[in-house]
């Protein structure tokens, strides 16, 4: 039998697997409630943070495969741009000060009862078009260097892994992905799109020559994939905005990843059928976190004619989020998805945990994947 990493790669190879991967997932927010779970495993999680080895462990106790979600080994320094941070209980102000003016945002932790840990922007840096100067000159201000330290905790962390998975680096996403997300909003991207197309444009070209240094540095590292963190979503992006801004992009930072000999993955949870045409313009390696109705808008098979036999499709398992009283159903569901993707040569499932699930739950789930998808 091969490894777990070399199964994983003979998909991203186009080549048929001899199992159907199901990897798991574990954050601050998706996190598995501790519930009735094992004290050693709920020992060995402790308290999760993003970039520990909580992915690594979560995947392993359900013997499922690693695709561990890291950093890329940089250091980031300034060379004028400043920042204030103020912190009160789960409220953060930050005021950055540039050579064009000064920005404020707010953000906001968010706690829940179960023990899942998130953040949100009640105030985004970017309010108008009199901002996007001042928002440039961040990604202009900064050095941009590998860091001997991270490079070592990377490979440290594949070494961890060992033949269990693939180690991804994750990595900011388009500008026009991180606009919406984190730095202006829905609403204020709509305006800047309208009244400020030049100086909205301006503004992502000097962001992603920033972000392309960043790609540089992590594709020299021992991360097996470099992953866009975008979370595009028709519900922020027209597909011709996406075209406008976004089919040369990614296609640019596809190719830094190949010619180091990386795989290139778009993440983009959400509503993305009428997305997916054109990221088969790209040579992207997969899209990752794809969504399945009902939390996202295009099935596996829709997915796969779509994007051709070249993408491959990392779909999350959204049974686990949805209710299980009649697990036949469930089972049933996670068959059918499945199905739709034989002959797996383009297909890894994503087994994220979700914080109102108890671990009997998540198992439940990841062995019905397991099932139907022939883990040994």
């Amino acid at each position: 039998m091969i490894t777990p990493r070399e199964n994983l790669f003979r998909i991203l190879r186009h080549e048929t697997p001899e199992w159907l991967p199901v990897a798991g997932h574990c954050d601050p927010y998706n996190q598995p409630n501790r519930a009735g779970m094992d004290p050693a495993l709920a020992a060995a999680l402790g308290e999760v943070h993003w970039g520990d080895t909580s992915t690594v462990t979560f995947s392993r106790a359900l013997g499922l495969d690693i695709t561990d979600w890291y950093g890329l080994p940089l250091r980031i320094t300034r060379r004028q741009v400043t920042v204030e941070s103020r912190t009160a209980g789960d409220v953060t102000t930050r005021v950055w000060h540039t050579p064009a003016g000064a920005l404020r945002e707010v953000s906001q932790v968010c706690r829940e009862d179960n023990g899942a840990v998130s953040s949100n922007w009640t105030e985004h840096l970017v309010k108008g078009p009199a901002d996007l100067e001042a928002l440039a000159a961040i990604f202009a201000d900064e050095v941009i260097e590998p860091d001997p330290d991270a490079l070592a905790r990377t490979r440290e962390r594949r070494d961890l892994i060992g033949d269990d998975g693939l180690l991804l680096g994750a990595m900011d996403g388009t500008p026009l992905g991180m606009m919406f997300r984190v730095y202006s909003g829905v609403a204020a991207l709509a305006y800047l799109w309208a009244d400020a197309p030049a100086a909205l444009r301006d503004c992502f070209a000097i962001m992603e020559r920033n972000y392309q240094q960043r790609l540089a540095i992590g594709v020299q590292s021992d991360l097996d994939v470099l992953v866009g963190v975008d979370d595009t979503s028709t519900t922020a992006i027209s597909p011709a905005m996406f075209e406008a801004c976004n089919l040369e992009l990614t296609e640019a930072r596809a190719a830094i990843a190949h010619a180091a000999g990386k795989f290139y993955f778009h993440h983009s949870c959400g509503l993305i059928r009428a997305l997916l045409p054109l990221y088969r313009r790209t040579t992207m390696d997969a899209v990752h976190a794809f969504s399945t109705p009902p939390l996202g808008d295009v099935t596996v098979a829709a997915g796969r004619q779509a994007l051709g036999d070249r993408i491959t499709i990392m779909a999350g398992v959204q049974q686990l989020a949805g209710p299980l009283h009649d697990r036949a159903a469930v089972r049933a569901s996670i068959q059918e998805m499945i199905r739709e993707a034989a002959p797996w040569d383009h297909f890894i499932l994503w087994l994220v945990a979700f914080p109102h699930r108890t671990m009997e739950e998540t198992r439940f789930v990841a062995e019905c994947c397991r099932e139907a998808g022939g883990r040994p």
